[in-house]
């Protein structure tokens, strides 16, 4: 087994919420990206037609440059507001949004237009909705699909736990489950408030259990102050709890609002991250500084369908 390097910074048990700072780590060398480009435009004029969300944006994601000039995008659905107060995301949160009933036919017109062969379908955390968002969801993926043929994939929010509203997701049958646990337990009071690792673990079970032959995944960021031990810790209890794909990336601060970079991971750490965790059995695994869930989401869901 390939031993990772050793972190000298100790794990803190403090929990409570970060304040805002001012000062913003410098980048390294490995994390710059390429500036915006012209050939975005198409991508970018499509979202804008149909009116709809994309992660992406909202999240601020640092491979949309590249993506968009794919004509790739991963679709947020039931608003762009969040009822859950994470300390990384920069989703706007607060008052919800009506969910607009003609949703899924946009998004399944914009997978259209822009040719998607592997589609990813994402959500803001509805707490305010009885099932979560789940039926909007159903409606999603089989809207997709019947416009497009196309594989989908869905990255959901935990539902806070209602069995009834992860069965109904599961009964679209997206072509791969994706719910993201973020980050290790020790963290999640201060990273992912509101939300509960157990409950995580178990909505991936019930989706294995439900649909043995579904491909499900999950996925961290890492650089928030979790040790590479508590990293393959987690990692070994999705594999208990059937996950074949996992994604490993860099935490980036959006905003200096939002939680500071403890530590930037550099990239030949991912790549022995990875490999220890390849050799949990995972059948996938793709850890990098970029790598995030939806990141070449098609390109890993078709290596596995070949496997």
């Amino acid at each position: 087994m390939l031993e990772l390097p050793i972190v000298t910074t100790e794990p803190s048990d403090t929990v409570a919420p970060e304040k805002p700072t001012t000062h913003r780590r410098r980048l390294p060398k490995w994390l710059k990206r390429p500036m915006p480009s012209g050939e975005m435009a198409y991508t970018s004029q499509v979202v804008e037609d149909l009116n709809l969300e994309t992660v992406c944006e909202s999240a601020k994601c640092p491979n949309r440059t590249e993506c968009w000039a794919h004509r790739t995008a991963t679709f947020m659905v039931l608003g762009n507001v969040c009822t859950r107060p994470c300390g990384f995301c920069s989703v706007p949160k607060g008052k919800t949004e009506t969910v607009l009933e003609d949703e899924p036919e946009r998004v399944a017109e914009a997978a259209a237009r822009l040719g998607l062969e592997h589609v990813v379908i994402t959500c803001v955390t509805r707490d305010d909705l009885p099932d979560g968002g789940a039926e909007h969801f159903y409606r999603c993926v089989l809207a997709v699909r019947e416009r497009t043929g196309a594989a989908v994939e869905v990255l959901t929010s935990d539902f806070r736990g209602r069995r009834e509203s992860i069965s109904r997701v599961v009964e679209a049958r997206p072509d791969v489950f994706n719910h993201n646990t973020e980050t290790v337990p020790r963290l999640y009071q201060r990273v992912r408030r509101n939300s509960s690792y157990q409950r995580t673990l178990d909505l991936l079970k019930q989706v294995k259990d439900e649909a043995p032959d579904m491909p499900t995944k999950s996925g961290l960021m890492l650089g928030l102050g979790e040790t590479l031990e508590e990293v393959l810790d987690v990692a070994a209890d999705l594999r208990r709890h059937g996950v074949e794909m996992l994604t490993l990336g860099q935490y980036l601060q959006p905003t200096q609002h939002h939680l500071p970079v403890e530590r930037f991971v550099p990239p030949e750490e991912f790549d022995l991250l990875g490999e220890q965790c390849r050799q949990m059995g995972f059948s996938l695994v793709a850890s990098g500084p970029f790598v995030r869930s939806s990141y070449h989401a098609g390109e890993m869901a078709s290596v596995l369908g070949r496997e």
